[in-house]
């Protein structure tokens, strides 16, 4: 009898995988279904510095690993840049040492400057070999890194890329958020390796290798790292989106350009306008060595007093009451990856039409166009610093500081993000530590954060109140209260402005769209009647909160439900919204315009009576589809 072979792609295998995986995932989302070999993020992967040229790496890589038990699973394939714990990558396993492999051709025209390789991001530990000879080492899961490798390129064969990722996870010294071994309650599941793009890119000898782009109501200050002796002049072109230019400037490449714009249009929730911006490098002679493109909104942020002399904060002058969604970048099939940049704008975007003018970014740091669509569609960030390992079983109170190595690895990150982050017009407040996870010399951390950047309000210790934390050091820009189901009514007399870093927490068990496991809140509803009425009672004593105490801002926990926290008003699925959405979004707008100067009209009596009561029909759960929206998440306890 005569045997047919059918030949099977190593595509169509892990296509066939990741499938399979996904549809015994505990959860999906609705663009799980669009990932791929040929669609793995393919979007530019750093917005705020373009160049035309690129080459994508994502996609299928040899992998071998070795998990923590010691056992080696040789001859895998993986699909980067999804971490090998969720389904899209086709593995589903946790691993601590990584081993990714690849090949790939260098465009003919690339030939004669420089090519660079880049990532994203690689938890926790990065080596880098091309062509066999190893070129760099990168420590830290929450930094992009890039790789000169043009000196070990072949001209006559394909080039070979060797990426090593070791990652110990909690048990380590690095920042690690809410990453754990062991995951349960207010941990989740960690993500180990590459999880983030990588990509080439070819580029001029002397070259602009980062910018870094502050703002304020009249202008820009546009300064670039240039890698490369030849450049003299920086010259810097601002214009209207897509449009004409309006302002520009120059001086020497070694320091910041000045370029003030003529009728300044400012950068706000309600108006997100964002200026394109291109930079020019010049040599000797006038002439024209490399140019990025990039974008910048013009604001302010900081301090100012009230009628009452309350410390108030204030965005372009403006008293502005910053009401937050606490958004933990989790998801229930890419893990800390989002499925594709649709679904990274998706939360974002959900976020904006609920109501809030803000979202804090919980313990963890972003990919570069989770940044671009908060600027894009106008979301002030709350951006929290990776919190080292902690014990959460402990008793309250202060916990001993982390080993000398651990504290070391947080200073270099921290500097690290902030340096990187420091050009997003979006990103506001900086929030180092949280609840005491990992905290000490909060005074001297607190500073070096302000140092680093002066332009934006610092959160010395948010929940200073509780839990871990040490005793308020008096620190920073903003006293920040925990209270659930709260809200908290903050009081300090000493310079610094007052905001509910996290309240609320109110959770419903969305069936059939629930994380394994028992389900977690600080309270517990039975329905999204409920949960919309409940919603709106909190958000009520908000405004009072607000209007008798100067309340600057509030972060409600959270936008999505995370694997067994359930108090998300998504599931975590994205496939549920558990509230009525008119109601939330009128609610948190009362509370805006209250908290905001000149004050917003008070909550009417037609606005009390738009909240459903006990006696009023149910509330369906409102079915997303995932055609119309896009991007990041939510949490609970911390």
């Amino acid at each position: 009898m005569e045997v047919t072979h059918r030949f099977i792609s190593p595509w169509r295998r892990v296509r066939v995988l990741i499938e399979v995986m996904t549809a015994s995932a505990p959860l999906f989302t609705p663009w799980a279904e669009q990932v791929g070999p040929d669609n793995a993020l393919p979007e530019y992967p750093r917005p705020r510095l373009r160049r035309p040229r690129w080459l994508s790496l994502n996609g299928l890589w040899d992998y071998t690993a070795r998990s923590a038990d010691g056992a080696t699973h040789p001859g895998e394939r993986i699909l980067v840049p999804y971490p090998p714990e969720s389904a899209l990558s086709g593995i589903g396993r946790r691993d601590e040492h990584m081993w990714y492999r690849r090949t790939f051709d260098i465009p003919p025209d690339w030939w004669g400057g420089r090519v660079l390789l880049h990532f994203g991001a690689v938890d926790q530990v990065a080596t880098v070999w091309v062509n066999h000879q190893p070129l760099a080492r990168h420590e830290g899961g929450y930094t992009a890194f890039s790789v000169d490798i043009t000196d070990v390129l072949r001209d006559d064969a394909e080039q070979e890329l060797l990426v090593r990722a070791d990652d110990i996870g909690n048990r380590g010294t690095f920042g690690v958020g809410k990453q754990a071994n062991q995951p349960g309650g207010i941990l989740y599941t960690g993500a180990s390796g590459i999880w983030q793009s990588v990509w080439l890119e070819p580029v001029p000898a002397t070259h602009v290798a980062a910018l870094d782009i502050g703002c304020d109501e009249r202008g820009l200050d546009v300064a670039a790292t240039v890698a490369g002796d030849e450049a003299r002049e920086l010259q810097v072109v601002v214009s209207e989106p897509g449009g004409g230019e309006v302002a520009r400037g120059s001086g020497p490449s070694t320091g910041p350009v000045r370029v003030d714009v003529p009728r300044p249009r400012l950068w706000s929730p309600d108006d997100p306008y964002l200026y394109d911006v291109t930079v020019l490098l010049r040599g000797e002679h006038g002439e024209p060595i490399d140019e990025v493109e990039s974008y910048a909104g013009l604001r302010t942020i900081g301090l100012v007093e009230d009628g009452e002399g309350r410390c108030r904060i204030a965005l372009n002058g403006r008293i502005t009451f910053l009401h937050a969604l606490l958004d933990q970048g989790y998801w229930p099939d890419g893990i800390y990856t989002a499925p594709t940049d649709e679904a990274l704008r998706h939360d974002l975007e959900r976020t904006k039409e609920l109501g809030f003018n803000s979202v804090r970014k919980h313990v963890k740091v972003e990919p570069q166009r989770w940044y671009y669509w908060a600027d894009r569609l106008g979301l002030l960030v709350w951006q929290d610093i990776p919190s080292l390992p902690v014990v959460l079983e402990n008793p309250p109170g202060p916990q001993p500081a982390p080993v000398t190595k651990a504290r070391e690895r947080f200073e270099a990150e921290l500097s690290a993000i902030v340096t990187q982050l420091r050009g997003v017009t979006a990103v506001v407040v900086w929030v180092p530590f949280n609840e005491g996870w990992g905290e000490y010399d909060t005074a001297r951390i607190t500073q070096l954060v302000k140092a680093a950047d002066p332009t934006r309000l610092v959160v010395a210790d948010s929940g200073v109140n509780c839990c871990h934390s040490h005793p308020d050091s008096g620190a920073g820009d903003v006293y920040d209260d925990h209270t659930y189901v709260g809200p908290g009514s903050p009081r300090v007399d000493d310079g610094r402005a007052t905001v509910d870093g996290e309240y609320g927490g109110i959770g419903l068990l969305p069936q059939g769209h629930a994380w394994p496991g028992e389900p977690l809140a600080y309270e517990m509803v039975e329905s999204g009647q409920e949960l919309t009425r409940r919603y709106a009672e909190v958000s009520l004593d908000l405004e009072r909160v607000v209007r008798e105490e100067g309340l600057s801002g509030a972060v409600y926990t959270q936008t999505t439900d995370v694997e067994n926290e359930v108090n998300g008003l998504l599931s975590y699925d994205r496939r549920v919204l558990k509230v009525d959405f008119e109601v939330v979004a009128e609610r948190n707008r009362a509370v805006i315009a209250a908290g905001s100067w000149p004050p917003g009209p008070a909550a009417t009596e037609s606005r009390l009576l738009s909240v459903p009561t006990e006696d009023t029909e149910d509330t369906e759960e409102t079915e997303e589809t995932g055609d119309d929206h896009e991007a990041p998440t939510g949490e609970a306890a911390g």
